[in-house]
């Protein structure tokens, strides 16, 4: 007996567990509808949105320290 309980009752808590998270998932899906389709090529650099803004501006300027 798993965690103390009868089969029957554990096999219900399981199978409530994997009905509320597949309930779940589904939810949040539906909610942030996500963009599933892929490209036909890969993105060229500074095309993503997800890149970090002016990363390669702070790189490229030398760091003087303040005294």
């Amino acid at each position: 007996m798993p965690a103390g309980m009868s089969w029957p009752s554990y096999l219900k808590m399981a199978a409530a567990s994997l009905l509320a998270m597949c309930a779940s998932a589904q939810v949040v899906h539906s909610y942030y509808r996500p963009h599933l389709t892929r490209p036909e090529s890969p993105p060229k650099p500074g095309e993503l949105k997800t890149e970090l803004l002016g990363l390669k501006e702070r790189q490229h300027k030398p760091q003087v320290a303040e005294q």
